[in-house]
């Protein structure tokens, strides 16, 4: 019994975490929005390339920062990945939106042309960069209200006990 309880501690604890996760990010970008932090720090970084002469070989230090981002936004997608593996069905759904949202993030970032003219064609009359983002949060607000509503942690997770997969309710 008490394996079970420790079992089942680590997937709430987990499961915590990617939620907790998830609500750091969003507020991060929201804060991010709100300042428009990215279009300080491409400006920053245009008016030291010009200061130190460096400025014709930008396109380096660009992809440089777009490796970094998609690194960072791969890494957190498989972090919050790993940490809900054996999370509800809403927990899942809260990282499918996130990951969306990280998709349009890295998307933003790189900003090529050809990049810009994809996300701004439209699908069924929405724009590819409004269904990333929007799509994203939204499924996550569905996700966090779905959770809240049902109450559901860890109630329904499959937790692995000596071998054999087992459903405990409580």
């Amino acid at each position: 019994m008490a394996r079970k309880l420790g079992v089942e501690d680590s997937l709430r604890s987990r499961e915590r975490r990617s939620w907790q996760s998830i609500s750091v990010l969003f507020l991060a970008l929201g804060i991010n929005k709100q300042l428009d932090l990215q279009t300080a720090f491409t400006e920053a970084g245009r008016v030291l390339a010009q200061y130190q002469g460096w400025y014709q070989q930008r396109q380096l230090v660009q992809l440089a920062f777009i490796a970094l981002v998609a690194v960072t936004c791969v890494v957190a997608a498989f972090t919050l990945l790993i940490w809900a593996r054996q999370a509800p069905i809403s927990t899942w759904l809260a990282l499918t939106g996130t990951t969306l949202v990280l998709g349009y993030v890295l998307v933003r970032a790189a900003s090529f042309h050809h990049v810009d003219r994809f996300i701004g064609q439209r699908v069924l009359g929405f724009r590819w960069n409004w269904i990333l983002e929007m799509g994203g949060i939204g499924l996550v607000i569905l996700a966090s209200l779905w959770r809240g509503r049902t109450g559901t942690s860890t109630n329904t997770a499959a937790i692995r006990c000596q071998g054999r997969e087992r459903v405990y309710r409580r």
